[in-house]
């Protein structure tokens, strides 16, 4: 091998350490509450994917001022909505299948709000389905809950 082709490797060895370093340094650091919302997020996930839909709805305020919005309709409430998810998911002939969210986007909007947009994924034995979904989180005292879900499935 020749100097000139050692010191080109060598070169490119050191560049690209050096591109990796500060590409790690120069990545965010999730904030505390941006990891306390994706945790809640993924907590949900698993609930689901286990089929407790009561655990999937501790991520939500419990609260007859919850919304949800979704298909052109509107529910009010916890119990109105973890209704909704029951008829929709757990009645007769319907499953929960396995579900994920994707892309998600999450902004703090202030010391105790935030706005999550992302995606869901929903694998069942019928098919899959899935869309778009914006959140609205608020911060209380035992945690982050969403207080207004906007839900869209893709045709």
């Amino acid at each position: 091998m020749t100097k000139t082709l050692r010191a080109t490797i060598l070169l490119g060895i050191v560049t690209n350490s050096i591109l990796c370093v500060s590409a790690k340094q120069n990545t965010p650091v999730e904030r505390p509450a941006v990891r306390a919302i994706r945790a809640v997020l993924d907590r949900q996930v698993q609930a689901w994917n286990r089929r407790d839909l009561e655990g999937f709805m501790q991520g939500y305020w419990r609260s007859p001022n919850l919304t949800f919005y979704s298909g052109g309709t509107t529910v009010s409430g916890w119990e109105e909505t973890i209704a909704r998810y029951r008829n929709r998911y757990q009645s007769a002939g319907n499953e929960m299948g396995k579900l994920e969210f994707l892309d998600l986007k999450i902004e703090q909007l202030g010391p105790s709000a935030a706005f999550v947009r992302g995606r869901f994924q929903l694998r069942m034995s019928s098919g899959e389905s899935g869309g778009l979904f914006t959140l609205t989180f608020r911060k209380f005292a035992d945690g982050w809950k969403i207080i207004h879900d906007h839900t869209s499935t893709a045709s």
